[in-house]
């Protein structure tokens, strides 16, 4: 019982964790989108090819949109992880391991939540909600 208590812990920490680099996230990426689009008014367009224009402009905007989707999903499963919502787990997985590429901070908290989520103890948080 004591062990699923602690574990109940960590399993905020988590939560916790995400919910703010998944705010973060969403900062980042509206102020990456709006410098993206002051830094294209400085690229001569006359100079380069339509085609990769087109390109350089879908991977400016792919790249904000992508951290959007993933900070949405690092809140959305911190709040279900604080509510203590199995799906929630599932998607903090994924997100933790995404998030390892991010070193080295990214790493930490991938390698901490991974080992908070996958604990035998934490699955008796998540069985008795």
């Amino acid at each position: 019982m004591e062990e699923t208590i602690r574990m109940k812990k960590h399993v905020t920490i988590v939560g916790a964790i995400h919910i703010g680099f998944g705010i973060i996230g969403m900062i980042v990426a509206l102020a990456a989108f709006f410098l993206i689009d002051f830094a294209k008014g400085f690229i001569p367009e006359e100079e380069i090819p339509d085609a990769v224009m087109k390109l350089i402009s879908v991977i400016f905007a792919s790249l904000p949109l992508l951290i959007v989707v993933i900070s949405t999903l690092r809140v959305a499963g911190g709040i279900g992880l604080l509510t203590q919502q199995m799906w929630a787990r599932y998607v903090i997985i994924i997100v933790a391991i995404i998030g390892m590429l991010k070193i080295p901070v990214g790493t930490l908290i991938g390698v901490y939540s991974l080992w908070v989520l996958m604990q035998e103890e934490t699955m008796k948080v998540f069985e008795k909600k």
